[in-house]
Formats: structure tokens, C-alpha cells, sequence
């Protein structure tokens, strides 16, 4: 009987059938010293390079389906530089005009990949007493304020992350089943840094339908916990992408949350580092942190257990900041 053919063994009709079905790798080298095992999803091996690509091609395929998006309509949304790099590939692939809005405060090789994906991307100036590089809160509201004009100007779609149900879905119907199909189910725990919420989500909503004992853990940098309850102390911390102050998130289920984890700057900085370093995996800040996340869970209750990260993004769109100083 022949073999069922994998996308790996055709020729795909475009890139966007190559988002997804990313490997998942033992952190063998960082987890010598400690008693269980850490598995990384490297989501940087997405065609734009993060995890960003899956929800890009969910809600875009979702508006499509659904009619809310009209073919050669502009579509608009904030981002960090991953969203709208996915999306710039998303809709330039399906020919929809992208604007891209983003905080002058996030690296600069993002706004260049999506300038060079097609995207015409807006920088927003940052809020009074912001530090570049360190996007906070107020930043973030500026950025929503402009992109809220731009769709309004243009008739656009807002391909809007924070809401819209297609970025939990891509990785409640995705993400997660691979993970369970490459652990074959056997993994302890999940932790995740937070951004919108959107892959903690899908992943721990797919988890727990097959397995209610699987822990799930929100991750936030230190001094900026909103989720956790926590006073925010650090709303400019240095950890691209998430970690808003934000004490609401729509697409999370707090049902499905076991617990919150922080980490301070400095370790996520470090266990980045050594992830290039010792395993050869090159990736950002949140990256980073997860890891220094699931070190406190194989150090905690978690000892001896299995404990799954996500690799969210490439070091590369972080050149130019202090991370690989």
C-alpha cells in the first residue's frame, strides 16, 4: 500500500500551504542539569519566521469564508512586526493591498521585511516618556487609535488579532493537535508568553480536550503581570511582543489557565542567548522566556515532567536591538 503523501513530499501551490506542521525538538543541551525535559516548538521556521504566520492565513481564510472580506478589499491591524509580517505574506500571496500599523518603539527589521513583503507600513510615534525598543501599554493604545483611523479612511477589513476568534483557532485546530501528535500526547505541561493571548489559547483549549491534567501556564515578563493581578512596576520591559499590562484578553479562557508565571528581563535575555549558543536555535526575547518559564516549572511541581515552549519568532528581527549585543 502506498504511503500517504505528506505536504513534504509534493510541490505546493503557493507559501501559504507552507505555514504550519513545524518541528518540535528536545532542548537537550539547556536541559542536562535539570530533572525532565523541555520540547520547543520552532514556530521561527514559519515562512515569515513566527507562530504570527498561522493566525495570519486563520483570519484572513475565515473572512473569505465568511464574506467579511471582498475581494482586493485593504486590510489593516496593528502589530509588533509578526502579525504583519504574516499577513503581508497572507494577503500579498491573495492579492489584498496590507497596511501594517506599528510603534516606532519595535525593532526596525520588521518594518523593513514588510515593506519588502509588499505591506505599506505606518510608524506610530511613541507615548511621552517611552523608551525605544520597549513597547508599552500607552504605546500600544496609541497604535490602536491610528489603526482604528486608517480603517475607517479606507473601507478596510481589520484583521484584528486582539478580537477575532480565527487566532485562537489557528491554534486550537493546528498548533496544539501537532503538538499532541508529536509528543503522542505525552507532555506534562505548557507554558506560553502572552501577547494577544491567541496561541495560549488554541493550544491550551486543545490540550485540555485531550487531557484535562496537562498544566497550562500563562507567561508575563516581571513588573508587567496584569493577568496574574499583579501591580504594574515595568510596562517598558524589554520583551518584544507581549507583556502589554493588558488584565484582559479576550481569546484567553481563564478556565484553562493553571497558572502565571513571570520572568525578569535579564533571564529571558540569557536563556535566549544560550539558545543560539547551545542549541543552535535562533530566536527572539519571548522566546527567551518561555524557556526561563518552563526552567521554573521542572524546578518546581513540575520535576521530572515534560514541558513544551513555544519558539516564537527568529532572532534575526532582533539584530538591531541589545539581544545580540
Amino acid at each position: 500500500m502506498a504511503k500517504d503523501m505528506t505536504r513534504h513530499d509534493r510541490v505546493l501551490p503557493s507559501v501559504i500551504e507552507a505555514i504550519g506542521e513545524t518541528p518540535l525538538v528536545e532542548l537537550a543541551r539547556l536541559g542536562r542539569d535539570l530533572d525532565g525535559r523541555i520540547l520547543a516548538k520552532l514556530e521561527y521556521l514559519n515562512p515569515g519566521f513566527s507562530k504570527k504566520d498561522r493566525i495570519a492565513r486563520q483570519i484572513i481564510e475565515d473572512a473569505e469564508s465568511d464574506g467579511r472580506l471582498r475581494p482586493g478589499q485593504t486590510v489593516v491591524e496593528l502589530t509588533s512586526g509578526n502579525t504583519g509580517t504574516g499577513l503581508a505574506i497572507v494577503c500579498g500571496v491573495k492579492g489584498y493591498p496590507f497596511v501594517a500599523v506599528m510603534s516606532k518603539g519595535n525593532s526596525v527589521e520588521r518594518a523593513r521585511m514588510m515593506r519588502a513583503l509588499g505591506a505599506e507600513v505606518v510608524l506610530v510615534d511613541q507615548a511621552p516618556g517611552s523608551v525605544s525598543g520597549q513597547v508599552s501599554g500607552d504605546d500600544l493604545a496609541l497604535v490602536e487609535q491610528e489603526t482604528h483611523r486608517i480603517v475607517e479612511s479606507r473601507g478596510a477589513f481589520r484583521a484584528d488579532q486582539f478580537r477575532l476568534a480565527g487566532n485562537m483557532r489557528a491554534h486550537y485546530l493546528h498548533t496544539g493537535p501537532e503538538i499532541l501528535r508529536q509528543t503522542g500526547g505525552r507532555l506534562d505541561a505548557f507554558c506560553d508568553f502572552v501577547g494577544t493571548g491567541g496561541s495560549f489559547a488554541g493550544c491550551a483549549a486543545a490540550f485540555k480536550r485531550r487531557n484535562a491534567a496537562i498544566g497550562c501556564f500563562v507567561v508575563e515578563p516581571e513588573g508587567a503581570a496584569a493577568l496574574k493581578g499583579e501591580p504594574v512596576t515595568n510596562p517598558g520591559h524589554r520583551i518584544q511582543g507581549g507583556g502589554y499590562s493588558m488584565a484582559s484578553l479576550r481569546l484567553i479562557n481563564r478556565a484553562d489557565v493553571d497558572g502565571y508565571l513571570t520572568v525578569p528581563d535579564a533571564d529571558a535575555v540569557a536563556w535566549t542567548r544560550r539558545l543560539a549558543r547551545e542549541e543552535g536555535i535562533f530566536a527572539g526575547f519571548s522566546s527567551g522566556a518561555n524557556v526561563a518559564a518552563a526552567v521554573q516549572l521542572l524546578r518546581g511541581g513540575y520535576r521530572g515532567k515534560t514541558v513544551v515552549v513555544m519558539m516564537c519568532d527568529s532572532g534575526l528581527k532582533y539584530l538591531s536591538t541589545d539581544l545580540w549585543e
